[in-house]
């Protein structure tokens, strides 16, 4: 497992924002995950630091930022505008192949609530450049119309007793053609604040980027930074 970690304060410039971001990369990491969130759960958010914490021992970078700016949280319409936060999405990965830091990287999405729809929205765009797609506690019911478009294997994570959720991502799943699945974390609610919840979901999450984020274009080496 990983220690080392390079860890960065960055900006991406999107078309028409300046979007802050934490990148976070262990010594020869296997890939990128990218993670995906609207207004309502940011980058600082415990949930997100603590799946990419996890990701980073099993030698993951992360790059964790808001798909808004401050002012656009405050409009609530904004937070679920997800062909805008697609294109966010997209504007960054288009960000990375450049940026001389990331641009090596293989990446996959990791989405939180709305986010999920996001990260499906960005994948069905980018084709077979995403690796794999994972949401959790997702509502991919909101990038209905895009979902026979995602090339990526996808995994839904979702609580036991998150029922509503739980069938939204069923039902999406279903609607998926490539490789896909649910993956049923029990007696876990929407935030997965059980007891053992949230370290379950970060080790499927793990899992399956293992399985399917695949090796770098080429493995640059990275210092570690204190």
């Amino acid at each position: 497992m990983a220690n080392d970690i390079f860890n960065d304060s960055i900006q991406i410039n999107v078309q028409d924002a300046t979007l802050v971001g934490d990148l976070m990369i262990p010594v020869d990491a296997k890939g990128l995950v990218v993670f995906a969130h609207g207004g309502d759960s940011g980058r600082l958010g415990k949930a997100n630091r603590f799946v990419a914490e996890h990701l980073h021992q099993y030698g993951f970078a992360t790059l964790l930022f808001d798909l808004l700016t401050e002012e656009e949280e405050e409009e609530y319409k904004n937070t679920r505008d997800i062909p805008k936060l697609s294109q966010r999405l997209i504007d960054t990965i288009y960000w990375i192949q450049k940026d001389d830091v990331t641009k090596d990287y293989n990446f996959g999405f990791l989405g939180f609530d709305k986010g999920t729809a996001a990260a499906l929205g960005a994948a069905a765009a980018l084709g077979d450049m995403a690796d794999a797609v994972v949401g959790i506690g997702g509502r991919p019911d909101l990038s209905d119309t895009v979902l026979a478009d995602v090339h990526s294997p996808v995994l839904f994570i979702v609580g036991g007793k998150d029922e509503k959720v739980l069938e939204m991502n069923i039902q999406a799943q279903n609607q998926l053609l490539g490789i896909k699945d649910v993956e049923i974390v029990p007696d876990a609610t929407h935030l997965f604040e059980e007891p053992g919840a949230l370290e379950m979901a970060a080790q499927l999450a793990t899992d399956w980027f293992r399985k399917y984020l695949g090796p770098n274009k080429q493995q640059p080496l990275r210092q570690s930074q204190p």
